[in-house]
């Protein structure tokens, strides 16, 4: 029998079969011998595997080969003839895929109608390849089982490859996570990453995080992200869905969608709806499982944060507060001031968390003022210039209680407190800085205070009109504030105001 016979031991069908629509499994053909490929061709028809097609591709050299490997990076499968321009062509072809080109995921299978050329052992111990078949001994039957068995094989090192890079983009998901400040962030790149690990743009996507209210025994959903316009609202359906899952206390996974169900050590209860254009697989529900776990957990760590920092901005509302008692002074002022100081902050450019941070520390700004005797504190009149000297002790008496705090916002109140009389100019107290010397957050919270305590009655005098405050912070841009704070304040008065009337006296 010759080698050209050598696909003929098995009756072979021509029948037509109804064209599959999924994408074709790439094999690839390398053989100098035109006969090899139209017998292959004819042999492999009607092939599938996983309801998947076949779809050939021919080379009649190594060189020809390499050309098409580097066009066709997902070929799943190359059957290579050992003899073609060289004795050793196919064996030099192998080194080149694996080491040049350092593809690892195709399989290769080495064919050879001269045994001799190319020893069994030998190219099986030495060359990465999957296979070694002699021409004569590869029957119709048998090719078949070569392309199951090559195909299979790929197919798991695709789906492996698939995993590693997904659990990778789960971790990389859990670091942003850990960098978030606040909820609003958290939702945001939720979306974000669901999209990044399924390859998704504009598909339906949902997250919600259900806590259950004791109150009423019911479950009440909160959702956190979503990528529809109206996100306060599911649909009916993803409503009944997730309702039904919340009620199995499993997780659900379906061709339609996806829904992941976690628990807290809490006990809330945390959902990820999953939905795409396309039937969602296998893989990609592991995927989405690990990282609706991430999820619950990153929610929970995030939401005690936000717990934690409201606790902090109460503690510093009520020590402010506290003062401005002392000092017969409106609580609301200290609100004002630390809401002012954001949204100066923000305009300026700060990040998120550093306004934060700003906002949360500003209201300490004058705990200095515990120290000073209550007839030099609330005399209506002018003080002094003893008097004077013992006011603005209140600045460095601020500093020295927060100065050992370890925790970054008192730690911010520190500084707060002992730069917010110090002036641009460098005539302020109590160190005399000027300019940039001058803290940031120290510049922001002296403009906050000065045009809120202008516009307020104080012990020593009444309320000054707005304009009268407007006109003063003109004259003192770039004397008493930072001129491009004291720009931002004035080109955007409206939305300072709307702070001051969100919080009378």
């Amino acid at each position: 029998m010759s080698q050209n016979d050598f696909l003929f031991t098995e009756e072979t069908s021509t029948a037509e079969e109804p064209a599959l629509a999924a994408s074709p499994w790439l094999v690839l053909v390398v053989d100098d011998d035109d006969s090899i490929h139209q017998i292959t061709t004819l042999v492999l028809s009607n092939f599938s595997f996983e309801q998947r097609p076949l779809q050939l591709l021919h080379a009649h050299s190594a060189t020809e080969a390499v050309t098409i490997i580097q066009q066709q990076p997902d070929i799943a499968l190359a059957i290579i003839d050992v003899v073609m321009e060289t004795q050793h062509a196919g064996l030099e072809l192998v080194k080149t895929i694996r080491q040049t080109l350092n593809n690892r995921r195709m399989r290769l299978v080495l064919r050879t109608g001269q045994p001799g050329e190319a020893p069994e052992e030998h190219v099986i111990r030495d060359y990465d390849i999957n296979d070694y078949k002699n021409k004569t001994e590869v029957t119709a039957i048998k090719l078949k089982t070569l392309l199951y068995a090559g195909l299979r094989s790929y197919r798991d090192i695709c789906i492996i490859e698939h995993h590693k890079a997904g659990l990778e983009k789960i971790i990389a998901c859990t670091t942003s996570f850990l960098q978030c400040s606040s909820l609003k962030q958290f939702a945001s790149l939720i979306l974000g990453q669901v999209a990044f690990l399924l390859g998704l743009e504009r598909e339906q996507i949902y997250c919600c995080a259900a806590i259950n209210s004791a109150a009423t025994d019911s479950l009440q959903l909160d959702v956190i992200a979503s990528n529809v316009v109206d996100n306060n609202a599911l649909p009916p359906d993803v409503l009944a869905k997730i309702l039904q899952v919340q009620q199995d206390k499993t997780s659900y996974c379906g061709e339609d969608c996806f829904i992941g169900y976690f628990t807290t050590h809490r006990g809330n209860e945390n959902f990820l709806y999953v939905s795409k254009g396309s039937k969602l697989e296998q893989t990609d529900h592991q995927l989405l499982s690990y990282f609706s776990h991430n999820i619950a957990i990153a929610y929970e760590n995030i939401r005690l944060r936000e717990l934690m920092r409201e606790s902090q901005r109460e503690l510093s509302y009520i020590l402010g507060e506290a003062v401005e008692k002392r000092s017969k002074e409106t609580g609301s002022h200290v609100k004002r001031v630390a809401n002012y100081s954001y949204l100066l902050a923000i305009k300026a450019g700060l990040a998120e968390y550093d306004a934060e941070v700003i906002k949360l520390a500003s209201p300490l700004h004058d705990l200095g003022k515990i120290a000073i005797p209550d007839h030099i504190l609330n005399k209506p009149g002018k003080h002094d210039a003893d008097e004077w000297a013992i006011m603005q002790q209140h600045a460095e008496l601020g500093y020295q209680i927060l100065q050992h705090s370890s925790n970054e916002i008192l730690q911010m109140g520190a500084i707060i407190a002992q730069q917010h009389h110090e002036k641009w100019n460098g005539k302020g107290y109590p160190q005399g800085l000027s300019a940039d010397n001058i803290h940031i957050a120290g510049r922001i919270t002296a403009l906050a205070d000065v045009f809120d305590a202008l516009g307020s009655d104080r012990c020593y005098k009444k309320a000054w009109p707005l304009a009268q405050i407007i006109e003063l912070i003109r004259t003192e841009r770039g004397q008493h504030f930072d001129p491009a704070l004291a720009d931002i304040l004035l080109n955007n008065l409206d939305a300072f105001l709307a702070i001051r009337d969100a919080y009378p006296d």
